[in-house]
């Protein structure tokens, strides 16, 4: 009965969180409380395991980057598909609406893992090796991703935006 107690109160806590990172990661907000629901229902499944990580915070973002992975392979959405759904996305509710609305249609013209690097490193300010635990891969890896991604995002949104974006 005290792991159920944990599990809500962490859940009740970190669900907003989870819910915009999730928002970052697929660009939908009807596809973001399916992932956050899908993360919160693995974590509550080994919230035992969970629980004795040494950041519970981390285990659960990388099961959420798990299920965005695994549902972006399962669903194989075209890249058009996933601009018209971000542009669709209800702005939020700031003044640099546009920019955001922006930057998710340029999100959202990556690849996957570039797509997910990305909002780990710049949004969630994971360091490299952060990234590469969540992601299950090398530093290196999640270096080269990065550069690439950050190209490829510069590409798509233009020369307005190169001198806000971060360094490679």
């Amino acid at each position: 009965m005290q792991r159920r107690t944990e599990f809500a109160e962490y859940a009740r806590a970190r669900q907003g969180h989870l819910l915009r990172t999730a928002y970052l990661l697929c660009g939908d907000p009807h596809q973001a409380q399916d992932l956050a629901q899908e993360a919160l229902t693995n974590l509550c499944r080994f919230w035992s395991r969970a629980s004795r990580a040494d950041s519970v915070d981390a285990y659960a973002r990388r099961v959420l980057v798990n299920a965005f992975l695994a549902n972006e392979r399962k669903l194989k959405r075209e890249r058009d598909t996933h601009i018209a759904l971000a542009l669709d996305a209800p702005p939020p509710r700031s003044e640099d609406s546009d920019l955001r609305l922006e930057l998710l249609a340029g999100l959202a013209q990556l690849g996957k893992r570039g797509r997910a690097v990305l909002v780990l490193r710049f949004w969630e300010d994971l360091s490299v090796e952060a990234t590469a635990a969540v992601l299950s891969c090398s530093v290196g890896t999640v270096k080269s991703q990065t550069s690439r991604s950050l190209v490829r995002l510069r590409e798509v949104l233009g020369a307005d935006w190169v001198g806000s974006m971060p360094a490679e």
